[in-house]
């Protein structure tokens, strides 16, 4: 088989996915990892599209000033982190730039309003939440890069220190039926541990550390081990429960920014009918409620209903539905519901079309959108556009240091 070819390329910009762009020889876009913007690399092509292709450096013979020496010694390996190369500060710019591409390519908005990317205050040891991923013999890691094949580890610079001390002492039997592990830490510095996998019955596993645990099996037998399968997090002085299946914010210190920011750019009064869909445990719901005369919640997830049930029960003016955003949208429209301000905070994927056009149809006045995907929030925005809504402005939020991923919100108005 012959060798893949080598091309010398210049590095232009950056693209969304954690790689630099640059072009071939005959126009084709390709695409780098752990390169940068401004660099000039001998390449080696990995794949080949006709329109476009992937590769890797071999060698580089320019350098960026705002290359720096990675921290961990598993990066380019281990799938988690793809800017450790990348100084702090580079790192918030190119996000900021990333959004605009987005939105200008796929969402089609010709200057769309972006502000500089709001910066985490720690940029390591930040996750209160990661995820491993179990072989068959007991071995766990994290996932290589565009791959499945399992990296081992024992440690994660991205993960809050009670977790780093967690890690080296996970241990598991060889067929244990374990896949999947979550590690949660509360901010009262106690831990979960999740387990997930396809056995009938817990699994064999041995860690010395205190900690409470449950084992969710892939029948949907849960069997708790230890202690209680939820945690208290502490956002804004406030504490919230979270359970073990329940979405939460992965970094507290950009949440609470997050929310701050949300505060000032709504015109939230005592008479504001606030509608809320994708609550979760109810974290934006919490500071919002006390502004408003009257929130009305969707989230899809029993356990997140549950969860929010207990950290929102000090207020009478909630009313939440247990229900997807497709089937609450056109049961409140039916009723004659008309908010006065709406929140989104929907999972990756963005919105179905058909809860979008559901949303639409309630003709709200002023949207929040909040993102954690500049591609389908631009797909979403496009078809907001086309249904009479501005985009006026959009903050990125660096939720996720040393990553790809990116935090926005967004704020659309009727026109």
């Amino acid at each position: 088989m012959a060798e893949p070819q080598q091309h010398e390329v210049s590095l232009t910009k950056w693209a969304y996915g954690g790689e630099a762009m640059g072009r071939l020889s005959d126009g084709r876009a390709v695409f780098v990892p752990r390169a940068l913007p401004g660099e000039r690399a001998l390449v080696r092509l990995t794949e080949e599209r006709p329109h476009y292709a992937r590769g890797e450096v071999v060698s580089l013979l320019e350098t960026s000033p705002d290359r720096v020496v990675p921290r961990c010694p598993f990066f380019g390996r281990c799938g988690g982190c793809h800017y450790q190369h990348v100084a702090y500060a580079a790192q918030l710019t190119a996000k900021e730039a990333i959004v605009r591409d987005q939105l200008q390519r796929i969402g089609g908005f010709a200057e769309p309003r972006v502000r500089p990317t709001v910066p985490s205050p720690r940029v390591w040891g930040y996750r209160n939440h990661i995820q491993l991923h179990v072989a068959a013999d007991g071995t766990w890691g994290f996932q290589a890069p565009r791959g499945q094949a399992l990296v081992p580890v024992d440690d994660c610079l991205l993960a809050e220190p009670r977790l780093r001390e967690v890690l080296p002492r996970l241990q598991f039997e060889a067929e244990s039926g374990v896949e999947r592990v979550h590690l949660r830490v509360g901010t009262d510095g106690n831990v979960l541990l999740w387990l997930r996998g396809r056995a009938a019955e817990p699994p064999g596993f041995a860690v010395d550390f205190p900690l409470s645990a449950v084992y969710t099996s892939f029948d949907g037998r849960s069997f708790v081990l230890a202690g209680h399968p939820a945690l208290q997090m502490a956002v804004r002085g406030r504490a919230f429960r979270v359970s073990a299946a329940s979405f939460f914010q992965v970094n507290v210190g950009v949440a609470e920014a997050l929310i701050d920011h949300l505060l000032t750019i709504l015109p939230l009064e005592p008479r504001t009918r606030l509608l809320e869909v994708f609550s979760g445990v109810g974290l934006l719901t919490a500071f919002l409620a006390p502004r408003v005369g009257e929130v009305v919640a969707i989230e899809s997830s029993p356990a997140a209903c549950a969860d929010f049930e207990v950290n929102l029960q000090a207020f009478d003016h909630i009313s939440l539905y247990e229900a997807s955003a497709a089937q609450a949208l056109p049961y409140l429209a039916a009723q004659g519901y008309r908010p006065d301000v709406v929140v989104l905070d929907p999972p990756r994927s963005g919105l179905r079309r058909e809860a979008l056009d559901a949303l639409l149809a309630l003709q709200p006045p002023l949207v929040a959108y909040v993102s954690c995907d500049p591609a389908t929030l631009a797909r979403d925005g496009k078809r907001f556009a086309r249904r009479g809504y501005r985009l006026r402005h959009i903050t990125p939020f660096d939720m996720f240091p040393q990553t790809y991923h990116i935090e926005t919100v967004s704020l659309w108005q009727r026109m």
